[in-house]
């Protein structure tokens, strides 16, 4: 890979990862090679600074990445993640060793790593549909009031269930070790390809998680008398009510990433990650 152009995307509210961010600006400028960067909460501007940009580098943990996706798309830009947060599932490298090791990925010792996508089309009254593209999940759960909301589902034209419930996870496998792992969700290898939908505290409903084909298409129809919430990867919020209906298939996007760990580094990692053990100065998002 022939690396020219590098952005930089940091997390604005912890300070130690603009000090990497300006840290890495510097080295990469010193070797030839042109550099921007952006706080990562700024899409907008991420947008006009990508064209001609050969890689991303976030700093900060998992949610910094996940801002990262969403900036990048439509677009194919590979990204690397140093971390400097609390979890590191999708960085590449911890941000005490990035300096020495960036070398690497220009010189192109490494491989893309493409993760599948969700696409939620939210269909509501008054609206126009409104499309969303999720690398970990999407969610729809309660609002303000702590009452169990009622989610509708059909697979492929085909009633399921009615889930009574606190919220439903709809996850990609990347998101598989996020919100799904807490709700007692499976871990399913990055590169499945497959569903994942857990039910969180489900109330005299099917309870269990179930793993669907890459070509499922759901549908969930929310029937409460309360708002409720629809979250896209954590940080994408919006209200929903009754009546309301989120259409879940396979985006026809795609997350790159550029990577230097041996392809087969998820079972040796997995461990130590689930147990925290990587980057633990800062936070997560």
């Amino acid at each position: 890979m022939n690396i020219k152009k590098v952005g930089i995307l940091y997390h604005p509210m912890v300070e130690a990862t603009l000090a990497k961010a300006k840290e890495l600006e510097s080295s990469l400028t010193m070797q030839g090679i042109v550099a921007w960067k952006s706080s990562s909460w700024e899409k907008e501007e991420i947008h006009t600074m990508l064209e001609g940009t050969d890689l991303l580098l976030t700093v900060g943990g998992d949610g910094t990445i996940l801002r990262a996706v969403q900036a990048v798309i439509p677009g194919i830009t590979p990204i690397t993640g140093i971390n400097q947060g609390k979890l590191g599932f999708l960085t590449e490298l911890d941000a005490a060793e990035a300096i020495q090791k960036l070398p690497l990925i220009f010189a192109g010792q490494g491989w893309i790593d493409e993760r599948v996508m969700l696409q939620a089309e939210l269909v509501s009254q008054g609206h126009e549909p409104r499309v969303f593209h999720a690398l970990n999940d999407v969610v729809i759960a309660r609002g303000d009031i702590p009452r169990i909301i009622r989610i509708d589902a059909v697979v492929d034209g085909q009633p399921l269930t009615a889930w009574k419930t606190d919220a439903l996870v709809i996850s990609t496998a990347t998101g598989s070790t996020a919100y799904a792992l807490a709700a007692r969700g499976p871990i399913m290898h990055p590169q499945s390809r497959d569903i994942l939908l857990v039910p969180v505290a489900p109330h005299l409903c099917l309870s269990y998680p179930l793993v669907l084909p890459e070509t499922a298409e759901i549908s969930l129809r929310l029937n409460t008398y309360h708002y409720a919430a629809l979250t896209v990867d954590g940080h994408i919020n919006l209200s929903v009510s009754d009546g309301d209906t989120v259409i879940i298939k396979r985006s026809p996007h795609v997350a790159r990433f550029f990577r230097i760990r041996a392809e087969n580094s998820f079972y040796l990692s997995l461990e130590d990650k689930l147990k925290g053990k990587q980057g633990e100065s800062g936070r997560k998002s």
